[in-house]
């Protein structure tokens, strides 16, 4: 990748990159973790929660997250850093999933205060999706290649 000159792009792009790296990488490890152990043990993750769901276990909610909230994230990340044409629809897309997933979530399992995640990750897709809709944002990944 190359290197870029400090003021050569605005402070909320990097900001995007950033959001986009945390998501990809908290995905990743959760998503390993239930899918390496689905009763949710390993990571805390009541059983109970699961209640009511289509879900027997926490397989197939940790592939989704391994791929589709970490392994993606990290990809659009590199494509923002890289002023891909498509790093704009691609992140704003990552922020919409993530937004989505939580409320799935909280519609299956409940609101859940403790640990706060699911507050810390609306935060985190509400901030993609605003860092998205930024005119400086758009400015910067728009016209590239």
């Amino acid at each position: 990748m190359p290197a870029l000159e400090p003021s050569s792009r605005p402070a909320a792009a990097y900001l995007l990159f950033l959001l986009l790296l945390v998501q990809g990488v908290s995905g990743l490890a959760g998503g390993l973790a239930l899918t390496l152990d689905p009763t949710g043990d390993a990571i805390g993750l009541p059983r109970v929660w699961l209640e009511g769901s289509p879900f027997p276990d926490y397989r197939v909610p940790g592939l989704f997250l391994l791929a589709v909230l970490g392994a993606a994230p990290l990809w659009v990340a590199a494509r923002v850093w890289q002023r891909k044409a498509w790093a704009w629809p691609g992140a704003l897309m990552v922020g919409l999933v993530l937004l989505a997933w939580l409320l799935v979530e909280i519609r299956v399992v409940g609101f859940q205060n403790d640990p706060p995640l699911q507050v810390i990750y609306g935060l985190v897709g509400a901030g993609i999706v605003i860092l998205c809709l930024a005119p400086s944002v758009r400015e910067d990944l728009a016209g590239t290649r």
